[in-house]
This record gives structure tokens, sequence and C-alpha cells, in this order.
């Protein structure tokens, strides 16, 4: 079974398979060649984001830095604003929906390793080799989901759609849709209902106006 299987299936797999550490240098590379363009170099930044990922939607932002691990097992979809220094240790699948937005230093991570010191050093192989191994969750985060500063996803999470996440949360189980969840670690403080919407603060949308939406 190739590697690429074993991660998939969430079973023990080596991170210093050739196969893997030749994705992972390609990825490594482009991370580099991406934070070395200004701003402005929209398509030679959106080459390099295409490239690298398994799949970004139209009008999808990403401030840079950036950090993916293996880039090819993250997906992003359309019309979505990611701040300063995402960071995403996508050795499983990382799956991100529409119209999300992310404030800065978001890290989102799929590995896990052993408790256990000796088995995290080495453990040994099918073939009988013995090597380091870990395994990996994947994580999904729906669309309309707002993330605050220096948000740590954790293996495994699923995040429903509509969902806010306050600063400085550690999401260490899943978040049903339409949450406002916040704390470490991360736990759901209430639903975010009509109540919520700005034309209940008067004092802030000043001369603003909510869009009304279509009978």
């Amino acid at each position: 079974m190739r590697e690429e299987e074993r991660i998939e299936k969430g079973l023990l797999f080596c991170p210093g398979n050739p196969d893997l550490v030749a994705i992972k240098r390609k990825t490594h590379k482009l991370n580099q060649d991406y934070n070395r363009l200004y701003e402005d170099q929209t398509a030679e930044r959106e080459a390099i984001l295409r490239e690298m990922l398994g799949g970004i939607g139209e009008k999808t932002f990403l401030q840079g830095p950036i950090t993916f691990h293996y880039g090819t097992h993250t997906t992003i979809g359309h019309h979505c604003f990611i701040n300063f220094n995402f960071t995403v240790q996508d050795d499983a699948k990382v799956a991100i929906g529409d119209h999300c937005d992310f404030g800065p230093n978001i890290t989102i991570v799929t590995p896990v390793h052993p408790m256990l010191p000796d088995e995290r050093l080495r453990m040994r192989c099918a073939d009988g080799e013995i090597r380091r191994l870990c395994y990996a969750k994947p994580v999904s985060i729906g669309s309309y989901c707002w993330l605050g500063a220096n948000v740590v996803i954790c293996p495994g999470v699923t995040i429903g759609d509509n969902c806010v996440i306050g600063a400085g949360s550690v999401v260490t189980k899943s978040i049903p849709a339409n949450s406002f969840a916040a704390g470490n670690p991360c736990r759901v403080i209430r639903e975010i209902t009509e109540a919520d919407s700005m034309r209940h603060k008067p004092e802030i949308l000043a001369d603003c106006a909510v869009i009304e939406e279509e009978p």
C-alpha cells in the first residue's frame, strides 16, 4: 500500500517516505516563491497557488506569508480572504468552503504522533523496517465561516457552515453549524441568530445599511 493510501485510510505512515518528501519539498519551494512576490503580482501568485494546492476557487485571496506542508492535500473554495501567516500542515486532507474570512496567524494541523516517546521515535513497518511513523486526521471547515486571529484547528475537526470562532481559540472538537465558539479548548458559546444582525446596532451601523433579501 502506498503511503498516500495509508494517510487517506487514517493508518500509520512514514513521513520520511521518498514520494512524500518529494511532494513536500516541491511545496516548500512554492511557498517561498509565493512569499517573495508582491501583493499586486496577482497573476504570478495565482499560478503558484493553482500549482501547489489541490484546488482553489475564484476570487480567493491569501495575503501571505503562507506555509503549506503538502499543499496538494488542501482545497479552498471561492471568495475567501485569508490574512497574514497562514499555516496548514496538511498531511491529511484539509477542505475549506466558500466565503470564509480568516484572521492572521491561523494554523491548521492534521498529523498525530504516538503518545509514548519510544513509539514516537520508532516503530516497525509492514515491510519489517524500523521507521518514525505518525498518522493524520482530516480537517473540514464549512462555508461562510469567520476565524479570528491566532486560531488553531486540531486534527479531525469539522467546523460547520456560518460559524464564528473567537480569537485565540484552540479547536480540539468539531463545532456545529451556526455557532459562535471560543476558548482553549474551544467550546460553543451560543447559536448565531438574527439577533446578531448589524441592524440591531445602530450606533455602529451609522449611515450604512443592511441589504435586505429579495422577496
